[in-house]
């Protein structure tokens, strides 16, 4: 999809008020039909329909539903709203299109007063539904008509997309960036530009490790696999990882933590000095560090040991952590929740209160049970949940993305969600634009071959904090942390992205696009 397609069919796109000057009050000389629908997947039933509805007038006007307002499954729309309407609009017959912010076309047909309505064959078979009863009185109030199209090809972009989604992730991009004026060269000039930033991440230390090795066989008497083991290999993950991202990033990286009196403390600390981030931790001499043993075999997860505590810190090492973040000079503050002593309930809210006045604030909840909730982190300025994550705070198993981002807005006060959506992508909103129609978008997977899609989410925290500090913009902040999710699931283990991985990942999106 290139600029000249846009520029060629935007001018059909147009607003209500557009279309009242332009077709004129009723009765008029030339007739108007409208349709009106979601048009997620358009197909020969669409076609039928719309080619029908032009052969009864002589001005099509074609309305969408907003994406907001679609209910039709949990990740609908499949496709945008502009490019919905871009769609349609480079159709010869139809002559306009409207994105309708309301949930039903009342305000529009009386707002237009089309001389007809066309409806499916399939909204009269039966009799009249309540829906179309109510359009019928608006058109009846000014004189105007409802038709119906002929039923002979029936379709449902449900159906269809149920068997296979269309791949548009490329066309979403291109037309997400268009409408915010975001280029591929200024992506990158963001992605250049993130050093300097100063950081500081407060949360739970992880050591991952994965411990190689080869099948032997099974027991005969009981259902017991025998291996061999071959190596195993230590990352520093958790919140540590976050820290490790950021300063690969080029961002001035404070890091305050939790870790035990052992020897996975001496590998966190030598590792995350190695990787240049200031370790301010603390030592609780009463549990051990996390650590989470992965044991695979022929490159198969066949089992995790984990070795932990997730008892409520004591009062005094909460202490030791509100005085770090009081005393740190930084402009952002990441709080990494991984539920494993350092945040619950209590701590929270003492923890948020003693972030400095006028930092920029993230917070990112990432557990393994509904014993986390993102909804306790309040007025925060980006959150990043995953979407299980967020159905378990909110209990809502069943809303849409955009109206389950809209919930979690709300509760939590925060001025930026993104919903991490794992391989399907990243739902972001803002908070003052949560309202409009319009203003909730996603940003597809731009993972490649998956080798390991554990830590994504870290990678896509750090990046998206610091290009929200650099430029202020959600889009921008969603893409490169996607880009930088997509280059973690791509190799094995915790590794820091650095900005030349999601540089050469931009290039080779650009050449595709």
């Amino acid at each position: 999809m290139t600029d000249a397609f846009f520029e060629k069919y935007q001018y059909k796109i147009k607003t209500v008020e557009e279309l009242q000057a332009v077709l004129g009050p009723f009765p008029r000389h030339r007739r108007v039909i409208m349709c009106h629908g979601v048009f997620d997947v358009v197909h020969p039933g669409h076609v039928h329909h719309l080619a029908y509805a032009k052969s009864k007038a002589d001005v099509l006007v074609v309305s969408i539903t907003s994406d907001r307002h679609i209910t039709k499954g949990v990740y609908r729309p499949h496709v945008p709203e502009r490019l919905r309407a871009l769609n349609l609009a480079a159709f010869e017959m139809v002559d306009y299109v409207l994105i309708d912010p309301e949930p039903k076309p009342l305000a529009n047909i009386a707002a237009l007063q089309p001389d007809l309505f066309a409806k499916g064959f399939e909204y009269v078979a039966g009799g009249l539904a309540a829906k179309t009863t109510e359009e019928a009185d608006v058109l009846q109030s000014y004189g105007g008509e409802l038709i119906f199209t002929p039923g002979d090809v029936v379709y449902s972009s449900s159906h269809l997309i149920e068997l296979a989604a269309p791949n548009i992730k490329q066309e979403k991009l291109m037309l997400l960036m268009r409408d915010h004026g975001i280029s591929f060269d200024s992506l990158k000039q963001t992605v250049e530009s993130l050093q300097g930033v100063r950081v500081h991440v407060l949360g739970d230390t992880i050591v991952d490790s994965l411990t190689q090795t080869t099948l032997i066989g099974g027991q005969t008497k009981t259902p017991t696999f025998s291996v061999l083991y071959e190596s195993c290999k230590d990352f520093v993950g958790g919140a540590g990882v976050v820290c490790k991202h950021l300063r690969a990033a080029g961002a001035e990286t404070v890091f305050s933590t939790l870790l035990g009196n052992d020897a996975l403390k001496d590998f966190v600390l030598a590792d995350l000095q190695e990787a240049g981030v200031e370790c301010r931790h603390i030592v609780d001499k009463t549990r051990p560090t996390v650590n989470k043993n992965a044991i695979i075999c022929n490159d198969y997860r066949m089992l995790k040991i984990d070795r932990l505590d997730n008892r409520q810190i004591s009062d005094i090492l909460l202490g030791k952590l509100i005085k770090s973040l009081r005393e740190t000079p930084c402009d952002a503050v990441v709080f990494s929740d991984f539920r494993h002593g350092i945040f619950n309930r209590n701590s929270v809210p003492r923890l948020t209160a003693a972030i400095p006045a006028n930092v920029f604030r993230v917070a990112d909840s990432q557990v393994a049970s509904r014993w986390g909730n993102i909804t306790e982190f309040l007025d925060f300025d980006l959150i990043t949940p995953n979407e299980r994550e967020a159905r378990f705070a909110l209990a809502d198993q069943d809303s849409g993305v955009g109206r389950l981002t809209s919930e979690l807005i709300t509760k939590t006060r925060c001025g930026t969600v993104m919903l991490k959506l794992g391989p399907r992508g990243v739902f972001t909103a803002r908070a003052e634009k949560a309202e409009q129609a319009g203003n909730f978008f996603s940003v597809d997977s731009f993972s490649g071959h998956v080798v390991d899609a554990v830590g994504a989410g870290d990678a896509l925290l750090a990046y998206a904090t610091l290009s929200m500090l650099k430029t202020n913009s959600e889009v921008v902040a969603t893409i490169l942390g996607s880009l930088a999710a997509a280059c973690e699931c791509e190799v094995d283990g915790n590794i820091p992205i650095k900005p030349e991985n999601i540089l050469a990942k931009l290039e080779m999106l650009q050449k595709s696009c």
